[in-house]
């Protein structure tokens, strides 16, 4: 029996291209996992520490920035006040965003360094 070409369903076979990658880029991307797992360890180990290196950044930063942005006394002093009384909520949202962030942006700084 013949069938009508509305009968008929075309199908497609189509076949998936994997590049295969060389052993250099396969060790590479191993060893960037490793890395970046073995830094967020560090960060979790060391959290004090990266909360004290956020909190001596955030006090010089901010009265660089307030000395700068804020000539006159009255208000500079104001100014340095109202940073001091935000610091713990920076601090929060400081090492969230340096928990989150940091250790794929060391992991590739560090990368960079030893790629020719």
């Amino acid at each position: 029996m013949l069938t009508s070409r509305k009968d008929q369903k075309n199908t497609v076979n189509v076949t998936k291209y994997l590049p295969q990658l060389s052993e250099a880029k396969q060790l590479e991307a191993e060893q960037k996992k490793n890395v970046l797992i073995l830094v967020e360890n560090l960060m979790e180990r060391e959290e004090a520490t990266f909360k004290m290196i956020i909190d001596c950044l955030y006090d010089v930063g901010s009265v660089n920035y307030i000395n700068k942005k804020f000539k006159v006394r009255p208000v500079n002093r104001i100014m340095r006040l109202i940073a001091r009384l935000s610091k713990s909520g920076f601090r929060t949202i400081a090492f969230y965003w340096v928990k989150k962030n940091s250790p794929k942006i060391i992991v590739d700084w560090l990368l960079s360094k030893v790629k020719f």
